[in-house]
C-alpha cells in the first residue's frame, strides 16, 4: 500500500471513530440537557460585575475539562461592551492557553487518575488513540487546527502531554491558534451585533449538530494535511 493509500485509510479509520463519538453523545440526552443548563448559567455571568473573571476561568477550565467553550461568554460580553472586545479576546486567550498547560500536565503526570476519566466522559477513547499518532507526526499542525476549530481542545491538550510534545511548541501553537479564534469571534460580534446572540439562542440544538459535523471535518483535515 502506497503512502497516499495509507493516509486515506488512517483518515477513514479516524472518521469512523468520530462518528462513534457523535452517536455516543446523541444518546446521552441527560448530559445534553445538563450542557444546555451550563450554557445558560455561563451566559448569566455576562450580566455580573465579575464577567471578565468568569471569562478567564471558563477559558481556563474548557481547555482541560469543562464542556462549554468560552466563546459563549465572550460573545455576550462583546455585545454588552463592543469597545472592549479586544480586551475580552485577550482574556479568553490568556485563560485558554493557561488552562491548556493544565491539560498538558494532566496528560504528562495524571493521565490514569484524571486524564482517562475526562477522555471517557467525552467518549473520545478512539480519538485519543488516533491523536497520539498524529502528534508524533506533526504536533504543530495538530495543535493549530485544534485551537482554531470547534474540536474539543481538552482532548488535544491532554494528548500533547501524553506524547511529550515540547512545551514551548505547545504554548506557541496554542497562542497562535487560540488567538486567531478568539479575536475573530470578538471582531465578528463587534461587526454584526445582537443578531448573533439571538441566532445562538434560537438554534442551539442545530448548532450542536453543526458542531459535531465540524468536529469530524477538523479531524479529517488533520489527516489530509499530515
Amino acid at each position: 500500500m502506497g503512502q497516499l493509500e495509507q493516509r486515506a485509510a488512517v483518515a477513514v479509520h479516524g472518521l469512523a471513530g468520530l462518528v462513534q463519538v457523535l452517536f455516543f453523545w446523541a444518546h446521552r440526552t441527560e448530559e445534553l440537557k445538563l450542557i444546555r443548563r451550563l450554557y445558560d448559567w455561563v451566559l448569566r455571568w455576562a450580566e455580573s460585575p465579575y464577567g471578565v473573571w468568569a471569562l478567564f476561568v471558563l477559558a481556563f477550565a474548557e481547555s482541560s475539562f469543562f464542556p462549554i467553550p468560552p466563546d459563549v461568554l465572550l460573545i455576550a460580553l462583546c455585545l454588552g461592551k463592543p469597545a472592549r472586545a479586544l480586551m475580552f479576546g485577550s482574556v479568553s486567550l490568556l485563560g485558554s492557553v493557561t488552562g491548556g498547560m493544565l491539560g498538558y500536565y494532566i496528560g504528562t503526570a495524571l493521565m490514569k487518575t484524571v486524564g482517562q476519566p475526562i477522555i471517557e466522559f467525552y467518549g473520545a477513547e478512539h480519538i485519543f488513540l488516533e491523536l497520539q499518532t498524529t502528534f508524533n507526526e506533526n504536533s504543530v499542525i495538530a495543535i493549530l487546527i485544534a485551537a482554531i476549530t470547534p474540536i474539543p481542545y481538552k482532548v488535544f491538550t491532554i494528548t500533547a502531554g501524553v506524547c511529550d510534545t515540547p512545551l514551548g511548541t505547545f504554548v506557541m501553537a496554542s497562542l497562535v491558534g487560540r488567538g486567531v479564534r478568539f479575536f475573530a469571534v470578538a471582531g465578528l460580534i463587534t461587526a454584526f451585533g445582537p443578531k448573533i446572540q439571538s441566532f445562538i439562542d434560537h438554534y442551539f440544538n442545530k448548532l450542536a449538530w453543526t458542531f459535531g459535523v465540524l468536529l469530524v471535518g477538523g479531524f479529517v483535515l488533520i489527516k489530509i494535511l499530515l
